[in-house]
């Protein structure tokens, strides 16, 4: 998967870093240093993401020759590429791309049962399924799905998105047709569907109108 957001350099003692605006553990559960690649300034260059802390955050180093072309004093816009970081699901799919459990043409709110299900409930929005059936393909409970599971599950349901997790952080922006967005609320994220110009919030009923603000980011899901 690609991770698109914006980003400064920053330099300590001598290395030159960029903050990672994302949990890593939560879109790949990947740990220890990993082997990544960034398009920077119109360059690519093979990078290392080093862990900040022991809760999933990671930064960028780069070495001095990769930063040679790019103005630091500026704010640029990142796309970075973590291979092989895509979450198994432990049930094997009935769907594909090509024979999806249907094409999305329209929209129906579920609400969630308990709080820590919007995950979940997002994807039975997207799937036309239960809440229950989409725990039981994700096995995942309450407060455990993250941005990495939910792309597991649409590819389990054959339901096609894009390869880019686009992170906002807040800026305004014009939404595709359909997507998943990411609320940060805390610790949590919480989740919930755009859909042709409404919101589908698994606690609420549908709205049309959203601070953006509030957006930590989006995937778009392909939609009629």
């Amino acid at each position: 998967m690609r991770y698109l957001f914006n980003g400064k350099i920053e330099k300590q003692n001598d290395v030159y870093q960029i903050k990672l605006p994302f949990n890593v553990w939560e879109v790949c559960k990947k740990r220890d240093i990993i082997d990544a690649t960034i398009n920077l300034a119109n360059q690519s260059t093979e990078c290392k993401l080093l862990p900040v802390n022991k809760n999933g955050r990671y930064k960028i180093n780069l070495g001095e020759n990769d930063i040679l072309h790019i103005d630091t004093g500026q704010e640029h816009e990142i796309l970075l590429h973590i291979r092989e970081s895509l979450i198994k699901l432990e049930k094997d799919s009935p769907y594909s791309f090509t024979n999806p459990i249907r094409n999305i043409g329209s929209m129906e709110v579920i609400i969630q049962p308990v709080d820590g299900l919007c995950s979940q409930t997002c994807i039975a929005m997207l799937a036309g399924v239960t809440i229950a059936e989409v725990v039981n393909v994700m096995g995942l409970r309450e407060w455990q799905a993250k941005m990495g599971e939910m792309i597991s599950a649409l590819n389990y349901y054959g339901i096609e998105h894009s390869d880019t997790v686009i992170y906002t952080e807040g800026r305004e922006v014009t939404l595709p047709k359909c997507c998943i967005m990411m609320e940060k609320m805390g610790l949590y994220c919480h989740y919930l569907v755009y859909y042709d110009g409404k919101f589908y919030d698994p606690n609420l009923p549908v709205f049309e109108e959203y601070d953006m603000g509030k957006l930590e980011g989006y995937l778009e899901v392909k939609c009629l």
